[in-house]
């Protein structure tokens, strides 16, 4: 049984067909992914980023939970190579996201990754409320991640390939 206690993941890849160079931008840029997500609707840098530290605060809206938003900080940012963030308090976080890109022949790999907990999270009364069904509850959550995750990566990869298609 996976529990949220137990920090669930899940993860994305896409091959791209542009180098690191191209598609970099469009993962440091808070803001791309609302273009392709259904739950994600944009953020504003609260510091300067982006850069390792800063914070940002993010919109978001689920049918089943309303808007909420949530403050994030870059934990992780290695230039063109990985760009991480985490929701909430950086040592007991709500949530960790992270892009990884790495060259990959002529092109690129992009993976996409998620973790939830254990600091509590819009998913904890949920499980609060019906703790038999957790496993459950865990899994249907990560399954709409993953599939906004997909929307995000395959978003990215076309907007990458259709600038390198106008550099070339």
């Amino acid at each position: 049984m996976v529990t949220y206690a137990d920090g669930p993941t899940t993860s994305v890849e896409a091959h791209i067909n542009a180098p690191p160079s191209v598609v970099w931008p469009l993962l440091c840029d808070i803001n791309a992914p609302a273009e392709f997500s259904g739950e994600f609707q944009g953020a504003d840098w609260l510091d300067d980023g982006p850069a390792l530290g800063a914070r940002f605060r993010g919109r978001n809206e689920h049918k089943a939970v309303g808007e909420w938003r949530s403050t994030c900080t870059v934990t992780a940012m290695d230039h063109e190579r990985s760009f991480e963030w985490t929701v909430g308090d950086v040592d007991y976080r709500a949530a960790r996201w992270r892009f990884d890109l790495e060259p990959d022949g002529e092109g690129s790999m992009l993976r996409f990754t998620a973790e939830i907990g254990p600091a509590p999270s819009g998913l904890s009364p949920a499980i609060e409320r019906m703790p038999d069904r957790e496993e459950d509850i865990v899994a249907k959550r990560m399954g709409e991640h993953n599939a906004n995750m997909r929307r995000t990566v395959e978003g990215c990869k076309q907007l990458a390939e259709a600038r390198q298609a106008r550099t070339s």
